[in-house]
């Protein structure tokens, strides 16, 4: 009798024994569970990817903006296609893909609006920039800004679809060296040439290129922005900074392309947009010598 207590007893102590390392497996499996869930929940979130064309004077600091915005948005993948305005606006004319255009000019922005390309409410300006005349450090240069650019012996000099060379050219035509026109982008190179006396000019496709040259010392100066000169003041001096009075504002404005095969980027775009426009972007634009003060 003693037997079959015991045994019973021994019995029930084992099944409670299992139900109690039952219910701890579960509650383990559980915790588990939400940890996962938790760890995942990033990974689960589908990755964005947009493409931003950006005016090649941007380069520079549209990359450290992009990594600041991908801290906090890491799954959106940003793109740059980095060239002259002009190249730019005529790319999304053609149908190349895209869901951002920042300009250094307002007149692409302005002939996309009138092709329809733009995204309404969505335009916005974010920085001023200056035109600057640059040499090397070491050229002997006797040239001291645009009005005896004339003494240098080569002058690099982006195109007239470019917004740098647009700005260029209508500096000199308000200093009466070039002839007064509605369009000063319709100034060719060797207009500009023989205004100045017959100099050499090397005309440039943008504005890196147009510094890359002086840089290089394949030209004695050059117009790029003041911008431009940003990790390269070791290296060049700026001749002149040309002043709003001869150029006009140098705003670079930013919209949302009409882009109907990427709907799943459009808020993403938007809100890139947003963070470009941030107090927060606005200083990482100064630290790069932009001028946030725009109207």
């Amino acid at each position: 009798m003693k037997k079959r207590i015991l045994a019973a007893m021994m019995a029930a102590v084992m099944v409670f024994s299992m139900a109690g390392c039952g219910f701890k497996a579960d509650e383990k499996t559980d915790d588990t569970a939400k940890t996962e869930a938790t760890d995942n929940k990033g990974s689960e979130e589908e990755e964005t990817e947009i493409q931003v064309f950006i005016a090649a004077s941007l380069k520079n600091v549209m990359d450290e903006l992009a990594a600041q915005y991908n801290e906090e948005h890491p799954n959106v993948k940003i793109t740059y296609n980095a060239d002259s305005s002009g190249t730019l606006m005529t790319q999304i004319e053609e149908g190349y893909e895209c869901d951002i255009f920042f300009s250094a000019a307002q007149k692409q922005m302005n002939q996309l609006e009138e092709d329809k390309l733009i995204v309404d409410g969505t335009r916005a300006n974010v920085v001023n920039n200056q035109v600057v005349v640059v040499t090397r450090k070491d050229s002997g240069t006797k040239v001291t800004g645009l009005d005896n650019i004339s003494e240098a012996e080569s002058f690099a000099l982006a195109g007239g679809s470019v917004p740098v060379g647009k700005y260029t050219r209508t500096a000199l035509m308000n200093m009466d060296i070039l002839p007064k026109v509605d369009d000063p982008s319709t100034i060719t190179t060797e207009e500009v040439s023989e205004a100045l006396g017959g100099l050499e000019i090397s005309e440039q496709d943008n504005v890196s290129k147009v510094l890359s040259a002086v840089v290089e010392g394949s030209c004695e100066v050059g117009t790029t922005y003041y911008s431009d000169i940003y990790g390269f003041e070791d290296q060049l001096d700026i001749l002149q900074t040309v002043g709003y009075d001869l150029t006009g504002n140098v705003i670079y404005p930013i919209a949302r392309v009409v882009n109907d095969e990427a709907d799943d980027a459009q808020n993403a775009a938007d809100d890139f947009i947003k963070f470009v426009l941030s107090d927060d972007a606005k200083k990482v634009f100064e630290s790069y010598y932009f001028d946030t003060n725009v109207e």
